[in-house]
C-alpha cells in the first residue's frame, strides 16, 4: 500500500528539500518504488535531482491548475526506482489561481490518485509556508515528516506546525499522522544544539528520530551537481545519516507504527 509523506516546515533553510531528495533517494536505493513531488515554486528539489526547471514543458503547476494528468508529468532520475514530478516558478501563482476553485484543498490528492498505486512511497516537498500549496500536501498525505534545525525558535515552530496538522486533521484529512521529527544541520559542538535537542525530545516524546543529520560539506555540495548524496559521495557523513534515517522510516513502516 502506498505511503504518502509530506515533508514540511513553515520555516525556510532547515534542510527540508535536502531531506526530501535524500530520503526519497535512499528509499529508492532500498529497492522501493518512490515518487517525489516538488510543491515548492523555488524548484530546488527539481534542480537538485538534475532537472533544469526552465527547460520543462510540464510541471506540477500544469497538473494542479490546468488539469494535466500526473502520468504526463512524471520524469525519470538517475535512480531507476525514483521518479519526480517537477516544479517551476509559475507555481507561485497557483495560490491565487486556485483560491476560488471548488475543492481547492483536494487538488493534489485527486491529482495523485491515478498514479499512487504504482509506488511504495510518495514524498511531497512543501514550500516554506503554511499556505494553500502546503495545505494541499497535508490533505493528500498520510503523514508529515518535520525537518528541524536546532535553533532558538525551534520549539515554537514545531508547535505551530503541529497545530496546523491538528486543524487539517479535523477539517480535511482525519488519517493524517506525524511521521516524525528529524534534527537537521546539526553541530553537536554547541550548547544550544544540545539544549534544543533535549527540549524537543522532552516536549514531543515518541516522535523524534534517533538519527540526526549533521552539517556536512559534501551534503551541501550535492544539489549543485544535481545529485542526491548517495550518488555524489556515498561515504560521506551526510549519506550515512540519511541512510540511517531511512532505515528508521522503513522499520517503523514495517512495524505499522511511528
Amino acid at each position: 500500500m502506498t505511503r504518502i509523506v509530506a515533508i514540511a516546515n513553515q520555516k525556510g533553510g532547515v534542510g527540508k528539500t535536502t531531506t526530501a531528495i535524500n530520503v526519497a533517494s535512499s528509499v529508492a536505493a532500498a529497492e522501493k518504488r518512490a515518487l517525489v513531488v516538488d510543491m515548492d515554486p523555488q524548484a530546488n528539489l527539481t534542480s537538485g535531482l538534475g532537472i533544469d526547471p526552465s527547460q520543462l514543458s510540464g510541471t506540477i503547476y500544469q497538473g494542479l491548475v490546468e488539469g494535466l494528468p500526473a502520468e504526463a508529468l512524471i520524469r525519470d532520475t538517475e535512480l531507476v526506482t525514483l521518479k519526480v514530478i517537477p516544479s517551476e516558478r509559475n507555481l507561485t501563482g497557483a495560490e491565487i489561481e486556485l483560491v476560488d476553485q471548488p475543492r481547492r484543498e483536494f487538488r493534489l490528492r485527486e491529482f495523485l490518485e491515478p498514479v499512487a498505486s504504482a509506488y511504495d512511497f510518495i514524498f511531497i516537498d512543501c514550500p516554506p509556508s503554511l499556505g494553500l500549496l502546503t495545505l494541499n500536501a497535508l490533505v493528500a498525505a498520510d503523514s508529515v515528516l518535520i525537518p528541524l534545525q536546532c535553533e532558538f525558535f525551534a520549539l515554537a515552530g514545531v508547535s505551530e506546525l503541529l497545530s496546523t496538522v491538528s486543524r487539517v486533521r479535523a477539517s480535511f484529512n482525519p488519517k493524517l499522522e506525524i511521521e516524525g521529527i528529524v534534527f537537521t544541520m546539526v553541530d553537536e559542538r554547541t550548547n544550544l544544539t544540545t539544549q534544543v535537542m533535549e527540549d524537543v525530545r522532552q516536549n514531543f516524546p515518541g516522535i523524534v528520530y534517533r538519527s540526526i543529520i549533521p552539517r556536512n560539506v559534501r551534503l551541501a555540495e550535492a544539489p549543485s551537481f544535481g545529485k542526491p548524496i548517495l550518488l555524489y559521495d556515498v561515504r560521506s557523513r551526510g549519506a550515512e545519516a540519511y541512510l540511517s534515517l531511512t532505515k528508521e522510516i522503513l522499520g517503523n513502516e514495517a512495524q505499522g507504527a511511528r
